[in-house]
């Protein structure tokens, strides 16, 4: 029997410490509350330049930008920077202008909360929001899983051998051996995690949420630069680390090689998705001003730029440094098992599972937010109307929804996908399919009710099905394959084909079908009004 030495402690100490800060903000925030249900869902519609740019960008940098990003580089190469990186730094911000200063104005206009109130009041139509409520909650707690996910397999993966007489590691089937012996199991992160996030969106909603991502965006990029420079300079500079790659794995310097160009071009449809993602629409409505957008749309590309250049060169670095090894289908720990690797300072490696945290707690925090808001507004009030629920009462029910939010995603946590960012991107296809139907709401006259409703459904029936031939079905297959490829339909992503569909749909069925009245249209396209 081989007897390990236990790790040092200070980098959870390092953690518990920022968490332990997080908290005490949690106080400030009730403090800063106002005792109203606008100021809890929205802000009161007071939030200025900097912790706009900072909530927006917090929220949309997740596990799967940090973890997801540089676990798809170790096997996909430097050409995962051009799926998502580069497009979408060019393609949020588009949106935001086209889109979101649209929305905040018709928001602000019609004193809208959610985002299925817009598309109810666009339509004139109860059920569209009944039929999008689901649909938009079962897209969100995927999201949410990948907080968890990533936060439990980076605690996992740094904190392997810190407690090798309590907690036994995992048995991989491939080897017949234990991995992350004597490391803190997901299942504590994800609790941990859960808890300190309620804490402070509990006591301070959306307004906490935005104060807490400037703050945590701030942390993670931060500790991103230092732990790039840091590996970067342990594995003898910039330039010695890519002679590595070239050497061992000149492969991953090749977008040809490794990605399609169909797959490659149709990736630019998946940036869309920020289009309809229900906590920018609510971190939208909380603008004091369309000016107030300037600085996002300017800053945004810069900051994914900042974040995801590191991670992916990471990851191409670690897929071709020897000591860097990870068991098939575990590309999820790629940079907790590089971290692990090359820097030994606890202390360093503390401040850097911090930061990792702070990127993945950003985004839980509007998530959780978001689905208790349209819960609130869009289900109970909307049933019951806005006058037979106090503002207690409603921040309340609220409060409630994202408890059994919470419940739900960490149940599923405790099952974790191999691919924290095919995941992201099977969510992210989603929400994309859905795009046509907003920029048709903002820019089109002439759509009507039945062609939203025949879009939702083509969105939703093609998603379920590539969803279940892409992700579902193989992962039950007898005999798995040694690599697992990207599922593509004729070369292309699943996304440009719901895209497509669901836009087509639109179209027809709005041209055959009874134009909207003009009084309920010209109620959203009178920017005199706005």
């Amino acid at each position: 029997m081989i007897l390990l030495e236990a790790k040092s402690l200070t980098p959870l100490v390092v953690v518990g410490v920022y968490l332990a800060l997080l908290l005490a903000f949690a106080m400030l925030a009730k403090r800063l509350l106002k005792t109203s249900s606008s100021d809890y869902f929205v802000a009161s519609r007071s939030i200025g330049p900097f912790l706009l740019l900072m909530s927006v960008f917090g929220t949309t940098m997740t596990a799967f930008a940090l973890v997801g990003s540089s676990g798809k580089s170790f096997v996909k190469g430097i050409g995962v920077y051009g799926l998502m990186a580069s497009a979408s730094g060019i393609i949020h911000s588009a949106v935001f202008f086209l889109v979101g200063i649209k929305l905040w104005a018709i928001g602000k206009r019609h004193n809208f909360v959610t985002q299925i109130q817009f598309f109810r009041h666009r339509f004139d139509s109860s059920g569209i929001g009944y039929l999008l409520f689901p649909m938009l909650v079962g897209l969100v707690i995927p999201y949410l899983l990948l907080g968890l996910v990533g936060a439990g397999t980076v605690v996992r993966g740094i904190t392997t051998g810190m407690f090798p007489d309590t907690f036994g590691g995992e048995l991989i089937a491939a080897t017949g051996k234990m991995a992350f012996v004597g490391a803190v199991p997901p299942w504590i992160t994800g609790l941990v995690v859960c808890g300190v996030v309620l804490a402070y969106i509990i006591a301070g909603g959306v307004r906490a949420a935005a104060m807490a991502n400037a703050a945590q965006t701030i942390v993670f990029m931060s500790v991103g630069l230092l732990a790039f420079y840091l590996i970067a300079d342990a594995l003898g500079g910039v330039e010695k680390a890519s002679e590595q790659v070239l050497q061992n794995r000149p492969e991953l310097l090749s977008r040809i090689k490794t990605i399609g160009k169909l797959e490659f071009l149709t990736y630019m449809l998946v940036p869309l998705s920020v289009g309809m993602f229900p906590h920018l629409f609510q971190h939208w409505l909380t603008a004091k001003s369309a000016k107030t957008f300037r600085v996002t749309v300017i800053a945004h590309p810069i900051f994914i730029m900042i974040v995801w250049v590191p991670c992916v060169l990471i990851g191409v670095w670690a897929a071709a440094d020897p000591r860097i090894t990870l068991p098939a289908g575990k590309e999820n720990a790629v940079l907790a098992k590089t971290v692990g690797v090359l820097l030994k300072d606890p202390f360093i490696t503390g401040l850097l599972m911090s930061g990792i945290l702070a990127a993945i707690m950003s985004s839980l925090d509007s998530q959780f937010v978001c689905l208790g808001t349209i819960f609130t507004h869009d289900i109970v009030i909307h049933a019951k109307g806005e006058d037979h629920y106090t503002d207690k009462q409603k921040i309340m029910l609220g409060r409630m929804f994202i408890l059994f939010i919470v419940a739900v995603t960490y149940t599923l946590s405790l099952f974790p996908p191999d691919s924290i960012f095919d995941l992201a991107v099977w969510c992210f296809s989603g929400f994309s399919s859905l795009f046509p139907l907003v920029f048709a709401a903002l820019y089109w006259r002439r759509v009507t009710r039945a062609g939203a409703f025949a879009s939702i459904l083509v969105a939703a029936g093609t998603w379920i099905y590539f969803f279940y031939q892409g992700l579902i079905k193989p992962s039950f297959a007898a005999v798995k394959p040694a690599v697992k490829e990207d599922y593509l339909v004729m070369g292309m992503m699943p996304v440009a084909v719901m895209f497509a569909a669901s836009a087509l749909v639109l179209i027809v069925v709005s041209l055959m079908t009874q134009p909207p009245p003009k009084s309920v249209v010209d109620s959203f396209f009178d920017d005199r009004k706005a």
